[in-house]
C-alpha cells in the first residue's frame, strides 16, 4: 500500500467556483443529457487517515441546468426533484474504504425526502497551489444510482421499446477545497 499525503486535518469547504457536481441521464435509450447542481455548499473533514475522513454535501434541488429551460423546470417539478416540497437534497458519508490507491465512499444520499445508501468512487488528486498561494485539495468521484429509488418514477414508453429517461442516473464530481 502507498503513502498518500493527505491535506492538513480538519475542515476545507467545497469550492463552488471549481467545484461540479453533474447528473447524466440516457435519453430516448441512447444519447446522454447532463444536468449540473450550480448552488450547493459542501465540506470535508479530514481525518488522521483516509479512513478517519468524512464529507457532508447540501444542495439546492431548484438550482439544476441542463442547458434546456423546459427540461429544467420539468426536472423541479413534483414528477422528479419536486423542489417546492423538497428543496435541498444531501450526501452525507457513512465510511471511507481504501484498496491500495483506490478509494470508495459510501454514504446516504438523501433525494425528495428518502434516503438511502450510495457508494462513489473516489480520487484524490493531492494538494495544488493556485498563483495566490491558497491550497487546494483536489476529488474526482462518480458513479451511479437508480433513480427510482429515490421516488423519481416518471417515464414515457418509447414506441421501439425501453424509455424516455433512463432509470440509472450516473454522478460525475469535480471537487476542489480551501481548508475552512
Amino acid at each position: 500500500m502507498s503513502t498518500i499525503t493527505l491535506p492538513q486535518t480538519g475542515t476545507w469547504a467545497l469550492d463552488p467556483t471549481h467545484t461540479q457536481i453533474v447528473v447524466v441521464a440516457r435519453h430516448m435509450m441512447v444519447s446522454k443529457v447532463r444536468g449540473s447542481f450550480k448552488d450547493f455548499t459542501g465540506s470535508i473533514q479530514v481525518g488522521d487517515t483516509p479512513l478517519t475522513s468524512s464529507v457532508e454535501v447540501t444542495i439546492d434541488a431548484a438550482g439544476i441546468d441542463t442547458g434546456t429551460t423546459d427540461r429544467d423546470n420539468h426536472l423541479r417539478s413534483p414528477d422528479f426533484l419536486d423542489v417546492a416540497a423538497y428543496p435541498t437534497i444531501t450526501f452525507k458519508s457513512t465510511i471511507v474504504e481504501q484498496d491500495g490507491s483506490d478509494f470508495k465512499v459510501t454514504g446516504d444520499l438523501t433525494i425528495k425526502g428518502i434516503t438511502k445508501p450510495i457508494t462513489l468512487d473516489l480520487e484524490y488528486g493531492g494538494i495544488a497551489v493556485d498563483p495566490w498561494g491558497n491550497e487546494k485539495a483536489v476529488f474526482s468521484a462518480h458513479g451511479s444510482f437508480d433513480r427510482e429509488d429515490w421516488g423519481l418514477g416518471w417515464n414515457v414508453a418509447l414506441e421501439t421499446g425501453g424509455w424516455l429517461v433512463s432509470k440509472e442516473f450516473k454522478i460525475e464530481i469535480e471537487a476542489q477545497a480551501v481548508r475552512a
